[in-house]
């Protein structure tokens, strides 16, 4: 069977993109998700997404990892995918969508996406790191040398470390630029490298820059290899709520595979 994907980028995270309302995809196929994945004999892509029909929002979204095993919230995915819904005429400029965290709005203009993400209650302080879910779970450490640090390999040591184990956390490492600006690196679980961008990444490292006072703006610009995002917020007591993740999501190209 042949399928039409498509392939969408935001800042530099890049997804392959399917319409599966028909239910035409075996989504037990993992082992043919990371085929497809794979930069050297597939397509190439950090992940898999499936858009699919909802019964109570304008569309699912299903996320799979680029290692093909089916994932939490990916924020870049969230906003290509909301790209993908308009170019199919699925929404036009707001949107309500359903992923594996919940339910999320989101707005697009022109190639802009500003996307909702969950609330976030709890943010974990250690000496050298501070750990919180933003949908995906995100480790956060502040480095010196941003630019020439060792990402994957120190990246993976704590991935796969004390206390995350099997189940794993993404890992960013971070380096304050000016008050409301920071440059952002970041190892993700089930891709096991480093990724251009993250969206649930960039969004734990604004949070978490400012719980520990590093920023006092509510509007975060983050530096990624992949471009620039930002994040806007609201504080409310010890969490933060009304969380936007904003930035560029862009079709690359559009092709058609043996499934």
């Amino acid at each position: 069977m042949n399928i039409t994907f498509y392939k969408y980028q935001g800042t530099g995270n890049d997804f392959i993109i399917i319409d599966n309302r028909l239910q035409t995809i075996d989504k037990n196929n993992t082992k043919r998700i990371a085929e497809l994945c794979d930069r050297r004999f597939g397509i190439g892509a950090d992940g898999f997404i499936l858009l699919e029909n909802d019964n109570s929002s304008d569309f699912r979204m299903v996320y799979y990892n680029s290692d093909g095993n089916e994932s939490s919230m990916c924020g870049n995915g969230g906003r290509c995918i909301v790209a993908f819904a308009k170019f199919l005429g699925v929404i036009e400029n707001t949107t309500e969508f359903i992923a594996i965290d919940g339910l999320h709005k989101a707005k697009i203009e022109d190639q802009i996406v500003q996307l909702q993400m969950q609330k976030v209650s709890k943010i974990e302080a250690f000496k050298k790191h501070l750990f919180l879910d933003t949908g995906s779970p995100h480790h956060v450490e502040l480095v010196t040398g941003l630019k020439d640090f060792e990402v994957k390999a120190n990246g993976a040591k704590i991935r796969y470390g004390q206390p995350y184990n099997e189940d794993g956390s993404n890992v960013n490492f971070v380096e304050q630029v000016s008050k409301d600006t920071f440059s952002v690196r970041t190892y993700e679980r089930g891709v096991e490298d480093e990724t251009l961008s993250c969206g649930t990444g960039v969004t734990a490292v604004a949070l978490a820059m400012h719980k520990i006072g590093k920023t006092e703006s509510n509007t975060v610009k983050l530096n990624t290899p992949g471009g620039t995002l930002k994040i806007t917020f609201n504080a409310i007591g010890d969490g933060y709520e009304d969380i936007w993740l904003i930035g560029p999501a862009i079709q690359v190209f559009k092709g058609e595979i043996e499934w």
